[in-house]
């Protein structure tokens, strides 16, 4: 039977050189600052049956709870340094860490972030990792940034993580193809993290966050931020591959308000576009324009031919209405 020390030391104690002056093993991890720069810290909890369903795979879930800090690193611009982990699990089975610690630290090697420390427990699975990143002072991207005219873009695409979660919960029927598909987009979400670091260093972004909740409830956090107001063209909206196939009402709703998309959503100016779609490229991400940032409060959505849409949508609440992925 594995103790708590024995299951930090097979599974997550990777003793190389990294960030950390002094990493997992100490009462504390030592970090050395790089000179001059900014630190971002994020902190994100996976709780079974809230945020995943029981039996998830655990490969899955190791990539997963890692790319939903790093997005939110991509969201300000940072540069990951390293991170903790929280794990409270039901028991300690070897098949389980062997599974998660692969899909973890596959995820955090591709971007060169290292696990530095955390705390392991018996109690129901419970997931929560903080993170820790780098940005130079000024360049952070933050969500009170917004101003009148800046154009709305959108990252990647949206809606297949919701409607892989409708074909889970038998809100409609998903052949077993569609279903893999979508499922791949909400099991394992691509971190816009480079994206999101040169929109930040070439300064060609102002507002940023990205897409968890749904991009209806998430842009108003920069709108209110923000003090401002926007118009949102829907049709406008880049949408998953399997998304696509479906009628054009549930393409609407799940691409404006599905969650679980992990898209950045930022605000730029005018004079940026041609720069942000070069930056895109750069990265192999597609980069859609999508709206305008405007005075009068409020956010306003318009069909292709600007005509107001009468969409009943929020994002997810994670005190109300049903488990997410």
């Amino acid at each position: 039977m594995l103790s708590e020390f024995d299951l930090i030391t097979e599974y997550f104690n990777r003793p190389r050189p990294g960030a950390a002056v002094l990493g997992i093993g100490d009462d504390c991890a030592l970090l050395a600052p790089t000179p001059g720069m900014q630190t971002a810290i994020s902190s994100d909890m996976l709780v079974e049956g809230r945020h995943f369903f029981a039996g998830e795979d655990p490969q899955r879930l190791g990539h997963k709870c890692l790319a939903v800090n790093l997005s939110d690193l991509a969201a300000m611009g940072a540069k990951p340094v390293a991170f903790t982990l929280a794990l409270a699990l039901p028991s300690a089975d070897r098949a389980w860490l062997q599974g998660f610690s692969q899909g973890l630290f596959a995820l955090a090697d591709a971007h060169g972030c290292e696990l530095i420390g955390g705390d392991t427990t018996k109690g129901p699975l419970n997931i929560c990792i903080t993170i820790f990143g780098e940005v130079t002072p000024g360049q952070a991207l933050r969500r009170d940034a917004a101003q009148p005219g800046d154009d709305i873009w959108i990252s990647g695409a949206l809606g297949d993580a919701r409607l892989a979660l409708a074909g889970y919960n038998n809100e409609l029927a998903l052949s077993a193809q569609e279903q893999d598909a979508a499922g791949a987009r909400m099991h394992l979400p691509t971190p816009r993290v480079a994206l999101g670091m040169l929109l930040a260093s070439q300064r060609l972004a102002r507002a940023a966050l990205d897409i968890s909740d749904g991009l209806v409830g998430d842009l108003g956090h920069i709108l209110k931020k923000s003090g401002v107001g926007a118009t949102l063209d829907v049709d406008a909206l880049p949408c998953g591959p399997v998304l696509a196939t479906k009628d054009l009402d549930l393409r609407r709703r799940f691409m404006a308000a599905g969650g679980d998309d992990y898209e950045l959503c930022f605000t730029a100016p005018v004079s940026s576009r041609a720069a942000i779609i070069a930056a895109g490229a750069q990265c192999g991400t597609a980069v859609t324009r999508v709206g305008v940032i405007e005075t009068a409060p409020g956010l306003r959505l318009v069909d292709g031919n600007g005509v107001a849409l009468a969409l009943r949508l929020q994002g997810f609440d994670h005190f109300a209405g049903t488990a997410a992925s």
